[in-house]
């Protein structure tokens, strides 16, 4: 592969990973750009809702004059086909890869065509119409290609909820099927090794130390727990508005286009979904208490990786004294490096207007690769504060703290945002923000009153 191939390549996922998109990611292992592992999260509003869809993107030498092999990977270990054009096998049918014929002008793959380009395409297929993609039926429109549709849509849309998310978040997070969670290393224990404290501690011959600082790549690990958390209420929903349509135990209905095993074959089952979300949020919960009692632990045998956090946390504190900062303070929690308190303080004259709000945010001793986690641990009714208080926020520099706590500040004080319902963690007050005039009088009246009740006696 030519120089010139590896620096379009390396633009090109630069880009799309300083983009603000948030439905798509991009990653490569060791700088080999050659092979690069993709996510599309699925787009709300369709059966494949807030679902981690990963592909492989594999580049050669002829790239960009041809297109790159592209292999989905989010197939139930080949047994699920997720789309008319994503087979189970992993093949996705594209005319934009040549693996399919298109009809129209342009739909045909040209070196002006790129990486971003190929992933919002399979992303268009990902639509409340998937029956349409098969070829022969992409006009139909009578009302049994209708019926044939959401009999589809159902089934994806289960699937989605149970391949997509649910097997995603198990997998990151050793959740076994009994619901334990598998784990080399004592939760209850300081003895817990990061990638920091094991070089320093060990040989590099050591097996366990290899273990701790070459892991499996999984690049994002990280992303699919803090994005669970954002759309835990969406998943939820999912399973209450959709459970009683489906009997427990009934099967899915066949599609004509499938068959030969390249089919989404299953029975639904949404009150097992529904347990098992709530196991993963129960286990997200409790992976963050773990951060606290490992993070003290680092500062006990003076980590140099906990005197990092600490020096931060020391530049934060003393950049809002100078600054003048009255309305946000910072502490540590217990005197915790890895715990770190926020009060904000509302703005006058603004809805936050006289309220208190404590925030706590829990940095991982895996910082950066693991981002803060950031939960309101006051009362809020705002659109980008779920109703368990996680906060959907957006750092400009991710491995600077001082950045997380002027995010975590602005998506508070945000009042006029633009419509994204990728960012929406709290359904209800969106709903309100984002509806009528009358609608939106309500949101920003709900929103005073979790001001005024900071302050009240027992608030």
């Amino acid at each position: 592969m030519s120089n010139q191939t590896i620096l379009r390549i390396s633009r090109e996922i630069t880009q799309i990973q300083q983009g603000s998109d948030l439905s798509i990611a991009v990653a490569c292992q060791e700088r080999d750009v050659r092979t690069v592992h993709a996510l599309i999260v699925g787009p709300p509003g369709t059966p494949y809702q807030y679902g981690f869809f990963e592909f492989t993107v594999d580049f050669t030498p002829e790239y960009p004059s041809k297109p790159p092999k592209v292999n989905a990977k989010t197939t139930n270990g080949g047994r699920t086909r997720f789309n008319p054009n994503i087979y189970a096998g992993g093949k996705v049918c594209l005319s934009l890869l040549g693996t399919w014929h298109g009809e129209k002008p342009g739909e045909e793959w040209s070196s002006a065509h790129g990486l971003e380009s190929i992933l919002w395409s399979i992303q268009s297929l990902l639509s409340n119409n998937p029956y349409e993609n098969e070829p022969g039926y992409e006009h139909a429109k009578g009302k049994e290609d209708q019926r044939m549709n959401d009999l589809y849509c159902a089934k994806i849309r289960h699937e989605t909820l149970r391949i997509a998310v649910i097997a995603k978040l198990e997998d990151a997070l050793n959740i076994q099927p009994d619901g334990s969670v598998l784990d080399k290393y004592n939760t209850n224990t300081e003895d817990r090794p990061t990638a920091d404290d094991a070089t320093d501690e060990a040989t590099d011959d050591d097996e366990s130390v290899r273990a701790i600082v070459t892991p499996r790549f999984e690049p994002y690990k990280d992303l699919y727990k803090r994005r669970f958390m954002w759309y835990f209420e969406h998943y939820m929903a999912t399973v209450v508005k959709h459970g009683p349509e489906h009997k427990d135990g009934s099967d899915f209905s066949k599609m004509p286009f499938e068959g030969g095993g390249n089919t989404m074959d299953g029975k639904f089952n949404y009150p097992a979904l529904g347990k098992r979300l709530l196991r993963i949020q129960e286990v997200i919960t409790d992976e963050t208490k773990q951060w606290a009692i490992d993070g003290m632990a680092l500062k006990r045998r003076e980590s140099h990786k906990a005197g990092t956090i600490q020096r931060q946390f020391e530049q934060v504190s003393d950049y809002l004294t100078r600054k003048d900062c009255h309305n946000v303070s910072v502490e540590m929690e217990n005197n915790n490096p890895y715990v770190w308190v926020l009060t904000y303080f509302g703005k006058p004259g603004t809805d936050l207007d006289g309220g208190i709000f404590k925030i706590r945010m829990a940095i991982s001793p895996r910082f950066p690769e693991e981002q803060p986690r950031a939960r309101c641990e006051t009362p809020i009714y705002h659109h980008r504060v779920s109703k368990h208080g996680t906060v959907c926020y957006f750092p400009k520099i991710i491995d600077d703290l001082r950045n997380h706590v002027y995010a975590i500040i602005e998506s508070l004080e945000e009042e006029s945002p633009p419509y994204d319902p990728r960012t929406i963690v709290h359904p209800e007050a969106a709903a309100l923000l984002f509806g009528t005039e009358d609608e939106k009088k309500t949101y920003f009246r709900q929103l005073r009153r979790s001001a005024q009740r900071t302050t009240e006696e027992g608030g």
